[in-house]
C-alpha cells in the first residue's frame, strides 16, 4: 500500500492547481489519472488574466513551444442571422491556450507524485483513511476528475443525480482541433486574435470559432444531450458555406458533458473529502466556462487541506470568491426567464453593441469585474 498526505483523483487543472499548492506546503501528495498525458481535451480553451495572476503563470516562459494566442476583441451573432456585433478591446483580456498542451505543463509544474494511466476502480474509506484501487491510501480524498468523477459517484451515492433523477443543468458539447497552418483557407477563416461566438437561437447554447496560432478549434455546447449531435453537424455546415471553415476539413468531433452552475443536488464536501472543478459542477452558469472555477476552486481546497480548515465551510469559501452563484442556472445565457421570452429578448439584445460588450462578453464570459483570487499559500501544518 501506497501511502502519502493527499490522494487527488484526475490530473486536470483542478487537480494538478491543487496538487501544486499542496506541494508547496510540504505534502506528499500523488496525483491519479486514466489517461496518458498529454492527453487531448475536449474544450475551447482559454484563460483570463484572473486565471495567469492565480496561477502565476509566466506568459514569456509558457509561451516558448506553446500555443498562447492573446485576444483582443470577439465577433458575436445568432446562427442564422445575418448582424455581426463585434467588439473590440484594447489589449489582450484573454488568452487561447491548448489544452493537451495546458494541462500537461500545469501537471509537470506540480512537483507531484503522478500515476496515469491508471482507471479508478474502486473507493472507499477504512479506518480514518480513503483508499483507491486497493493500492494508494491517505486520510484526505480530492475529487477533480470532471463530471463522471468517481469520488464525485462515492460522495454522492444516496443523492437522487445518482438514481437517475436529475441534478441541474447538464451541458453537452462537441468539438474539434486540427492544425490550419498549411491551408489555403488560414487567411478566409477567423482573425487569430478574435473568436467568434453563434448562438443558438433558443438561446440553449452556443457555437464557437477560434482560432490559436496554428490550429483552429470549433465547437458547439447546448443543454440539450440529445439534440447537440445535429445542432453541431448543422453548425459546421454553416461554417463551411460562409467561409469560415474549410469546405474539405473533416471534423473529428469529441464530445463531453458538465454540470454548470453547483446545483443542489450534488455533494461537493464530506469527511475529508472535497469536490473541484467540474467534479463539483462548478462551471460558470451563463458562459459554461470551467477552467477558472477549476483553478481557483482547486486552490481554495489546497488552502483549506494544509491549514486544517473545516472542509464544512468549503462552499461557502467558493460562494465569497464568487464561484457557486446564489442560485442554480436554467439557461446557459439567460436565468429565470422562460424559453420563448428568453429567445425573444436575447435574439433582439445580442444585435445590441452595449449588451454585448458589457453583459454578455465582460460579465458572463470574461468576467472582468470578478476580483482575481488572491494568491494563497499554504503553510505546511
Amino acid at each position: 500500500m501506497e501511502d502519502c498526505d493527499v490522494l487527488i483523483v484526475g490530473g486536470g487543472p483542478a487537480g494538478s492547481t491543487c496538487a501544486w499548492r499542496l506541494r508547496e506546503a510540504g505534502l506528499h501528495v500523488i496525483v491519479i489519472d486514466k489517461a496518458v498525458f498529454p492527453r487531448d481535451k475536449p474544450c475551447a480553451g482559454w484563460i483570463t488574466p484572473q486565471v495567469v495572476h492565480a496561477l502565476q503563470l509566466d506568459l514569456a516562459a509558457y509561451a516558448r513551444g506553446r500555443t498562447l494566442q492573446p485576444i483582443t476583441g470577439f465577433r458575436i451573432s445568432v446562427m442564422g442571422r445575418r448582424s455581426v456585433v463585434e467588439v473590440r478591446y484594447g489589449g489582450p483580456v484573454s488568452f487561447g491556450i491548448r489544452r493537451c498542451e495546458f494541462d500537461q505543463y500545469l501537471l509537470e509544474r506540480s512537483g507531484a507524485t503522478l500515476r496515469t494511466n491508471m482507471p479508478v476502480k474502486d473507493v472507499r474509506r477504512d479506518q480514518g483513511r480513503w483508499i483507491v484501487n486497493e493500492t494508494m491510501r491517505a486520510p484526505i480524498l480530492i475529487g477533480a476528475g470532471g463530471h463522471w468523477c468517481p469520488v464525485a459517484r462515492v460522495l454522492n451515492v444516496s443523492h437522487r443525480e445518482q438514481r437517475g433523477q436529475g441534478g441541474g443543468p447538464i451541458v453537452a458539447a462537441q468539438e474539434a482541433e486540427f492544425p490550419i497552418e498549411a491551408s489555403p483557407w488560414t487567411n478566409f477563416i477567423t482573425a487569430a486574435d478574435t473568436p467568434e461566438f453563434y448562438f443558438c437561437p433558443d438561446l440553449k447554447g452556443y457555437g464557437w470559432c477560434f482560432r490559436k496560432q496554428r490550429y483552429l478549434n470549433v465547437g458547439l455546447g447546448r443543454i440539450d444531450p440529445h439534440g447537440v449531435s445535429r445542432a453541431t453537424a448543422d453548425f459546421a455546415s454553416s461554417l463551411k458555406a460562409d467561409g469560415r471553415l474549410p469546405p474539405d476539413v473533416e471534423c473529428d468531433w469529441r464530445g463531453h458533458a458538465y454540470l454548470v452552475g453547483q446545483p443542489r443536488l450534488r455533494r461537493i464536501a464530506g469527511e475529508n473529502v472535497l469536490l473541484v472543478g467540474d467534479a463539483a459542477g462548478l462551471a460558470h452558469a451563463r458562459s459554461g466556462e470551467g477552467i477558472r472555477a477549476g483553478i481557483e476552486s482547486g486552490l481554495i481546497a489546497a488552502s483549506m487541506v494544509a491549514r486544517r480548515e473545516r472542509f464544512a465551510g468549503y462552499e461557502a469559501r467558493l460562494r465569497q470568491q464568487g464561484i457557486v452563484g446564489s442560485s442554480p442556472a436554467t439557461s446557459v445565457v439567460s436565468a429565470n426567464l422562460s424559453s420563448n421570452l428568453s429567445a425573444m429578448l436575447g435574439g433582439r439584445l445580442l444585435q445590441w453593441p452595449w449588451f454585448v460588450q458589457r453583459v454578455v462578453l465582460d460579465r458572463w464570459f470574461l468576467r472582468r469585474k470578478a476580483p482575481a483570487l488572491g494568491i494563497l499559500r499554504p503553510d505546511a501544518a
